[in-house]
This record gives structure tokens, C-alpha cells and sequence, in this order.
């Protein structure tokens, strides 16, 4: 998987393209971080989940995460410690281990409505119970994972071997005890998720919304997430729906307590010599002893001179005891007892038997009730979720005022903005990206020489690590992702009204992409979409109206920087899965090929790429270990690249454009994950200088594109 580290202090951290504690089925689900631990230095890993989506996960014995976390659950094997984080209740769940290598796609469907859908958290692997436990609350595990902290609830989910003994060991103290194991939060865990639907299609993912700046998967999913933390959580926000759903678990409890009354009648039987009823996880199963030609469970008598039972995860179950001819057979023991059997017993006990597989049933049938008005409920918070998302993003969110005189003096100062006479032509479009709490669908226009900045009509979806080029007047912004998936989408801007056009979709959902224009065509160029990184270009002909693949690359490259300049497409850096390039390749349509050209002296991705006087300006980046400032600038009449003046401060994921013949950094990454909220402004013989936006504030992950290219 192609990560862009980062250092922090003396630890290597990786940005994955997207990323999310996603609340994984994860919060900044997205561009979410990990820290790259080798598998021999992986000693556990911390899942992520929401009230939503706790019950499949512990019901069908799967975790998983959005698939840019594959790079570290891929090394996951058998017998791996692994914890589980709630984001709506901020409680730690273990101990696990895992059941199986870390794979793609074990259950193509977990998390989803209907099926009629891929899960969002095919980073996945089988799960069992290592040691049931009282959870912690954050504040209790919080020290431990410390150094795993990026902001002030996200955290990166991969731990090495110290921090998971730790974790393990305070866990280990709040073990519940055996013979009492079913305490309140195993029976939930066991009557509560039995009732969920058994085929592939089964949860609902309601929850992890962020590529966290480690798409960390999930934060609240959600949506803050591992290695990130995907999540941000609307489960706190929506608590009156949450109280709805727990009261519609009341009369489930009450079902509970009658069950539990029948298994105590049914245990009346244990002196008798008849074999009864046993159950695991509250539900009776067969375990093949016949009585009158129908097959019934059988119960545990403690007190008769049976075999000894077998007991898993606290739970009594049979060990291969059969009833033949009236005779008994355990584990061999060198004995066989013949019991006789009474009459009055045996009617006894099959009328509590007739009894209980009643109530067994009537359960079932009330459960699957519940579960299904559950999941309308689920849908119907999962569609608020969106309507409030897709209101904060359309509006224009103002400070809160402590009186009228302030109001109006707001009014006014909105007012003065209408009224200046700003030239389109010394703005620069900005496209998404994320502000530190939030992933945004918004688009700006940014006057750096007056630093304003107006809200234009929103994007129809959160996008960042998204590319934009121009056609026909209009800018076109295809790929990215929402701190959950990748995009294919592709939509359009027209400035003279203002409005959105859906356009054809891309060949394949891609993030981290370059666009160019060239010869009245849109280039899309190398990309990857957290499993694969690409070489591929694909080209939008609109006369044809759809993306035609095209010639490729020489080499794949995720991060890159793209540029036309003279009717030729350059390409540079960018991180190919196993290390960050210097090199770059140019793509002359006369020939229809790409071609080596000089190779830069700094490897980089995430970095900038302009044309400012007839040559390119290499800007910034990640070299594979630290974030650059550095530039290099290349004059295609010499076909060679030569040192620049450095920025002020590194950074990368910035966005960058050129006006009146001065280029501007605008946000983006800078040391240790900080996100920056200055300028720098680069003019020949001026050199770099640097101003503090108050317009602008933090943003990073962002596109841009300077108004006067149009």
C-alpha cells in the first residue's frame, strides 16, 4: 500500500491516503495515519466500531476497516492480540485475538443495509474472545497509547508489543470472573447480537466517517479512524433516537429474565436420571441426544454421574454424550453407568423441554422483530447523518454573538466584503480538502493580495485528495475520497452560474491523483485507491462523453505533481509502494509516449507542481522521512533540473496556484502532522515571504486553481 510518512519526535508515522479509531465499522476516517510497524513489531491492534455497528462486529466475530489500513492488517496473524474501540461511548472492549490472517473482503457485504452493496471496512479479520473483560473508558487506556495520539481523540491503531502487555494487563484485572462470566456485558454481547441477520448482507455501517488525518479510521467510524480513527459520531448527537432504540430492548429483557426462569425449572431435573438441557450463549443447541425420535439440547445435571462437561468461553457444552440403550458416554473414563428411567421424570422433563423450545422460539421471532425495526431506525439516523452533513457544508458557519452590537457589526463587515471590487482574475478556486475537525465539500474562491475569501455553491459531496483541471471554461474535479471510500465521480463547475454538473465517471475509484488539460482533453493521471497504486492515465473526451484509457506511464506513482506547459504533460515524484521518487517523465502527444526526462535531486510526493515564467516549480513534499521545503525549478530548454530558493517552512498536501506572476502555498501539512495556516508567496527577486491568513484559517489536503487559467 503506498503510505507518505511522516516523523514525529523519533517514531516514523505514515500518512495513508485516506484514512480512519475509522470508527471502523470506524472517525477522520481518513487521510488517516499509521505508524508502519513491521509484523514483527506489531504486538496488537485497535479496531474501531459505534453502537451501530458493535453488535455484527461481535455477532459475526468480524472487525474490519476501510481498505487503506490493509498496509498494517495484513500482518496480522492468528492468536494476534486485538481491542475493539466504541466511538459513540469512548470505551475499550477486549481481550481478543485474532481468528485468522488479516485479509480483504472475508465478508464483501459486513456492515451494509441490504448486500445491494460493497462493505466500506473490507480490511478485515475472524475475531474470538481471548478474555472477557470489563471495557475501559478512554481516560483509563489513554496513557498507554499516548504516543499514539495525533489530536485530541484520534489515535493511530496499530501498538507495539509494549503498549499491547500494558493494555492487555490492565484489561486482565477487570477479567470477569469464571463461573460469573456472563455478567451484563457479555449477556448483551451474546442475547443482544444473536438476533442480527446471519447472511453476508447482515449490519448496517452507520458509522465511520473520516479519513483521519491518519484515515484513521473511524473517529466518533466515526466516523475518526486507526492508525487512524474514522469517525466522526453522530450517535452522541442523536441520543433521543438512541433512547428510542433501548427502550424498544426493554420487553427483549423482559423475554431474557423468562428464558432465564425456564432454564432454572429445567435444572429442577438434575437429581432426576434423565439427561437435560444445555445452552451456549443463552440459546439452546443440539448436541445429539434422542429422545423419543425427536433431538433435544442437552441441559448440564451438575449433581448426576454424568461425564464431565466441556466448558468454552465460560459456557457449559457437551463433550460427545450420547444416549444409547439408556447408557451415558463422556470423555473415556473406563466406566459406563446404566441409569433407569422414571416415568414421571421423563414427562416432567419433556414437558419443560416443550416448554422451553416455545419460548426459544417466541424469542427468536421477537428478536428478529426488534432487529428489524432497528435497522429503520439505523436507516433513518444514517439519512439524518447525511442531511446534517450536507447542511454544514452548505453553509457558511459564523462565530455566535454575544449581543445585537456585534451582529451588526458582522453584518456590516459581510456587507464591506459584497462591496469590494474583487478581480476574479487574482483568485484562486479551493477545492475541499480537510480543516482539522472536519472533511469539507466546500469550494472558495481566495483572494490572496486582499486575503478574502467567498463561499461559492458547495460540491454535492465531501472531497479531498481530489484532482481539478479546466475544459471549455468550466473546472472539472474528479477522484478524492471522503475519509470513507475513494471516488470515480466527476463533476463540473460553471462561474458564470454558479452551478454543479455531474460528468462521466472515471474508469476506476482513485485518490491522490494529477489532472491536466491538453489539446481540448482532460488527463487523469496515476492515482491509487488504497490497494493498488496506478500508472494508468485516462483521458475525458467529451465528443465521445465518456474517460478513454490511454498511454501510461513509466512508472507508478501515487502523490505526484502534474503540469502542462507548451503542449507537454509532465509528471514528477509521487511514491510508488515501495519508496518516494525523484524521477519524472513527460508525455508528448505528437509521439503518443512517455519519456524520461532529468531526474529531480529530492525524492518527493504530496508536493506542488507550477509554471511560473515558462519553467516548473517543484514545491515542498515528503522525501519518504520528513516533510520538505525545498524547490527545485526546471527550464525545458535545458532539459535540467537546478536548486531554488527553500520555503519558508516545509509542508506538503498544500494547495498552490499562480497570480500576477507570483506563486502562492496556500495551507497543507507541516512537521509532526500540523496543519498549517499560513501563506507563502514566492515572486522572482523577491524571493519567500510569509503571511498568516485569517480568511483561510487551517486547511490541508486540498486542491487548488488559480481563476485566471479558466
Amino acid at each position: 500500500m503506498f503510505l507518505n510518512k511522516m516523523v514525529s519526535g523519533r517514531k516514523t508515522q505514515t500518512f495513508i491516503i485516506n484514512e480512519s479509531a475509522s470508527s471502523s465499522p470506524n472517525p477522520l476516517s481518513s487521510s488517516v495515519s499509521t505508524r508502519n510497524l513491521g509484523k514483527s513489531h506489531l504486538g496488537g491492534v485497535i479496531f474501531g466500531c459505534k453502537n451501530s455497528t458493535i453488535k455484527e462486529c461481535f455477532f459475526k466475530q468480524l472487525f474490519g476497516l476501510p481498505a487503506q489500513h490493509f498496509s498494517y492488517v495484513k500482518n496480522i496473524d492468528p492468536g494476534l492480540p486485538l481491542f475493539l474501540f466504541n466511538y459513540s461511548d469512548r470505551q475499550l472492549h477486549g481481550i481478543f485475538e485474532a481468528a485468522s490472517t488479516g485479509q480483504m473482503n472475508i465478508n464483501p457485504y459486513g456492515w451494509t443495509t441490504d448486500g445491494s452493496e460493497k462493505t466500506l471496512y473490507p480490511a478485515q479479520v475472524q475475531v474470538r474472545v481471548r478474555l472477557q473483560c470489563q471495557p475501559l473508558h478512554e481516560n483509563q487506556f489513554k496513557p498507554i497509547i499516548a504516543d499514539n495520539y495525533y489530536s485530541q481523540t484520534h489515535f493511530r491503531f496499530e501498538l507495539d508489543h509494549a503498549q499491547t502487555s500494558r493494555l492487555i494487563s490492565l484489561l486482565a484485572s477487570l477479567a470477569v470472573a469464571p463461573g460469573t462470566s456472563v455478567t451484563q456485558s457479555a449477556a448483551k454481547w451474546r442475547t443482544s447480537f444473536q438476533a442480527l441477520p446471519q447472511n453476508d448482507a447482515g449490519g448496517k455501517v452507520n458509522g465511520f466517517k473520516a479519513l483521519a488525518l491518519e484515515i484513521e479510521h473511524s473517529n466518533h467510524s466515526n466516523q475518526k479512524s486507526d492508525s487512524t480513527d474514522v469517525a466522526s459520531s453522530f450517535d452522541e448527537d442523536n441520543r433521543p433516537l438512541e433512547a428510542q432504540l433501548d427502550a424498544k430492548l426493554v420487553e427483549q429483557d423482559e423475554k431474557n429474565v423468562i428464558l432465564m426462569k425456564l432454564k432454572e425449572l429445567a435444572l429442577r431435573c438434575e437429581h432426576q436420571d434423565l439427561p437435560t438441557l444445555g445452552f451456549v450463549d443463552d440459546t439452546a443447541v443440539m448436541n445429539g441426544i434422542q429422545l423419543e425420535d425427536e433431538t433435544f439440547p442437552i441441559l448440564r445435571c451438575e449433581h448426576q454421574d454424568l461425564p464431565m462437561l466441556g466448558f468454552a468461553d465460560d459456557t457449559a457444552v457437551m463433550s460427545g454424550i450420547q444416549l444409547e440403550d439408556k447408557t451415558f458416554q463422556g470423555k473415556p473414563t473406563g466406566v459406563e453407568e446404566e441409569k433407569e428411567e422414571s416415568p414421571h421424570s421423563s414427562a416432567e422433563c419433556q414437558s419443560t423441554i416443550a416448554q422451553l423450545s416455545q419460548e426459544v422460539q417466541e424469542l427468536k421471532a421477537f428478536i428478529a422483530e426488534q432487529t428489524q425495526k432497528m435497522g429503520i431506525l439505523e436507516q433513518k439516523l444514517m439519512e439524518a447523518e447525511i442531511e446534517i452533513q450536507q447542511l454544514k457544508d452548505s453553509c457558511v458557519t459564523l462565530e455566535p454573538v454575544p449581543n445585537p452590537t456585534e451582529a451588526l457589526v458582522n453584518e456590516m463587515v459581510i456587507e464591506a466584503v459584497d462591496e469590494l471590487h474583487l478581480d476574479p482574475n487574482e483568485s484562486i478556486f479551493l477545492v475541499g480538502g480537510y480543516d482539522g475537525e472536519s472533511w469539507m465539500a466546500a469550494f472558495d474562491t481566495y483572494y490572496p493580495s486582499q486575503d478574502v475569501i467567498k463561499s461559492l455553491r458547495p460540491m454535492s459531496s465531501i472531497r479531498s485528495y481530489a484532482s481539478v483541471a479546466q475544459l471549455n471554461g468550466e473546472l472539472y474535479v474528479f477522484g478524492g475520497g471522503d475519509g470513507y471510500m475513494w471516488y470515480d465521480t466527476v463533476e463540473s463547475y460553471s462561474p458564470a452560474n454558479d452551478q454543479w454538473t455531474l460528468r462521466p465517471s472515471l474508469n476506476q475509484k482513485k485518490g491522490s491523483l494529477a489532472g491536466a488539460t491538453l489539446d481540448n482533453k482532460i488527463f487523469s493521471i496515476g492515482g491509487g485507491n488504497g490497494v493498488e497504486i496506478f500508472s494508468d492515465v485516462e483521458m475525458l473526451d467529451l465528443d465521445i462523453g465518456r474517460w478513454i484509457p490511454t498511454q501510461s506511464m513509466l512508472q507508478k506513482r501515487f502523490a505526484l505533481a502534474v503540469v502542462e506547459l507548451n503542449g507537454v504533460l509532465y509528471a514528477t515524484g509521487g511514491y510508488d509502494g515501495n519508496d518516494y521518487l525523484k524521477s519524472a517523465e513527460r508525455f508528448d502527444p505528437r509521439e503518443h509516449s512517455w519519456t524520461r526526462i532529468a531526474s529531480m535531486s529530492t525524492k518527493r510526493g504530496s508536493h506542488s507542481l507550477v509554471v511560473l515564467n515558462e519553467k516548473l516549480y517543484a514545491l515542498g513534499g515528503y522525501d519518504g522521512s520528513a516533510m520538505v521545503p525545498s524547490v527545485e525549478i526546471f527550464d525545458p530548454r535545458l532539459e535540467s533540473w537546478m536548486t531554488g530558493e527553500p520555503m519558508k517552512n516545509p509542508r506538503g498536501y498544500a494547495a498552490v496556484g499562480v497570480v500576477n506572476e507570483s506563486i502562492y502555498v496556500i495551507g497543507g501539512i507541516q512537521v509532526c502532522q500540523n496543519i498549517v495556516d499560513t501563506i507563502e508567496t514566492y515572486k522572482d527577486g523577491q524571493g519567500w515571504q510569509e503571511t498568516p491568513t485569517r480568511a483561510i484559517g487551517k486547511r490541508c489536503f486540498l486542491s487548488a486553481f488559480a481563476y485566471n487559467q479558466i
